[in-house]
């Protein structure tokens, strides 16, 4: 639904029960800069993705307890953010996104993307 000419808020496979999971002030975090991106404005700690150049692919990360959590969304769609991907990063080497994370977020993605092109003309207000 999209309230205000805010762009609708689309989760692809299981960002959102992954989301769900995090500790209640990274929810908050992560809830703030998916509205921020709803409104066509980019939260502080939101970077582009390495990989996906281009595609509007934006990483929020927050640390709490010792623990880092990232969410993964798009804003290439005019009329819509998807939510690609909400994770715990376990690694303990280094601060890259591991390859198989990776591959997740490029299958939804191509996932998101033809969601959308499914989707047909965007409503009034949207756009594509």
């Amino acid at each position: 639904m999209v309230v205000s000419g805010n762009k609708e808020l689309i989760w692809v496979g299981s960002a959102l029960k992954d989301l769900r999971e995090f500790p209640e002030d990274v929810r908050q975090v992560m809830g703030f800069a998916l509205y921020l991106a709803q409104v066509g404005e980019k939260h502080p700690d939101a970077k582009p993705l390495k990989g996906f150049s281009g595609a509007g692919v934006l990483d929020v990360v927050d640390n709490f307890d010792g623990d880092t959590y990232r969410t993964v969304y798009t804003v290439r769609f005019v009329d819509a953010v998807y939510v690609l991907h909400a994770f715990q990063k376990k690694s303990k080497r280094g601060i890259g996104t591991p390859r198989h994370v990776v591959e997740v977020i490029r299958e939804r993605y191509e996932w998101a993307r033809r969601l959308h092109a499914a989707r047909g003309p965007s409503r009034p207000g949207g756009g594509r």
